[in-house]
């Protein structure tokens, strides 16, 4: 059975850091790509973030670019998010997801097979 446990969310004021991990297990995710999204209160659930297989390739929204870094541990089967410059309209809950298609990368939601529970960040102003 396929698992994704995100680790790392929190409250943080504004201005602040926190690193999001994913830790995978039940099947390696080596030629997957993963990804990172969120929802906040009463909003769809957006791309935050993803990375191909190799980690050599990542894309990002617009909202998170030069403030978020999302990286990948092959070896750990696990990737993490480090956000960095946190905003209150970052507050929503954190899902990490893996692509179900070895060997491309999707920045959208219908594109990836397994998800992680959630973890929630809030920013305070």
């Amino acid at each position: 059975q396929v698992q994704l446990v995100e680790t790392g969310g929190g409250l943080v004021q504004a201005g602040g850091a926190l690193r999001l991990s994913c830790a995978a297990s039940g099947r390696t995710f080596s030629n997957y790509a993963m990804g990172w999204f969120r929802q906040a209160p009463g909003k769809e659930r957006e791309f935050v973030a993803t990375i191909n297989w190799t980690g050599g390739h990542t894309y990002y929204a617009d909202s998170v670019k030069g403030r978020f870094t999302i990286s990948r541990d092959n070896a750990k089967n696990t990737e993490y998010l480090q956000m960095n410059s946190l905003k209150p309209e970052d507050t929503a809950v954190y899902y990490c997801a893996a692509d179900g298609v070895p060997y491309r990368v999707a920045t959208i939601f219908s594109a990836y097979e397994y998800w992680g529970q959630g973890t929630q960040v809030t920013v305070s102003s």
